[in-house]
């Protein structure tokens, strides 16, 4: 006959570490499924669900924004881990909607580019979002040429669009 004894400090002991692994699982779960949202101008946007072309372009047009559906230019990059004054730069109008750069050092992300159809201005005008994990963690609207422009899609003076 086989008898084992369990003390009861060894059950807390055993307890203790099956709840910490459930609460583990339960955070990485709900990281991956978290959606990203932001308020502005009275109004949620939410950033996260990017899968498809489809999604990136409905999310452009939510602004009033139309824009070719295919992307002028789609490139992966890795996010560098210090910032230099331009990103810094363009840090501080990603965080006029939100979002926040410095989460994503080191992280490979994805720019894509759209060509602007619905906007009276001398040059061509993109938008631009850059995309991680299927969440948009930059966007703008900009205009290359000279005396051009670049606004957060929040801040975006939508006067101009036909």
């Amino acid at each position: 006959m086989f008898v084992y004894t369990v003390r009861a400090s060894t059950l807390k002991f055993f307890g203790c570490i099956i709840l910490c692994i459930a609460v583990l699982v339960l955070l990485l779960t709900l990281g991956q499924a978290q959606t990203v949202y932001a308020s502005a101008g009275g109004r949620e946007i939410n950033y996260g669900g990017m899968k498809t072309n489809e999604d990136r372009v409905a999310f452009i047009e939510g602004f009033g924004i139309k824009v070719k559906t295919e992307p002028v230019t789609e490139e992966s990059f890795t996010m560098p881990e210090d910032f230099d004054r331009v990103i810094l730069g363009y840090n501080q109008i990603q965080k006029t909607q939100g979002l926040d750069l410095t989460k994503y050092t080191r992280k490979r992300v994805t720019h894509y580019s759209y060509e602007v159809t619905n906007y009276d201005h001398e040059g061509t005008v993109y938008v631009n979002l850059l995309v991680y994990r299927n969440r948009i963690i930059a966007a703008d609207i900009s205009s290359a040429s000279d005396g051009g422009f670049v606004s957060s899609l929040t801040e975006f003076d939508t006067s101009k669009l036909k």
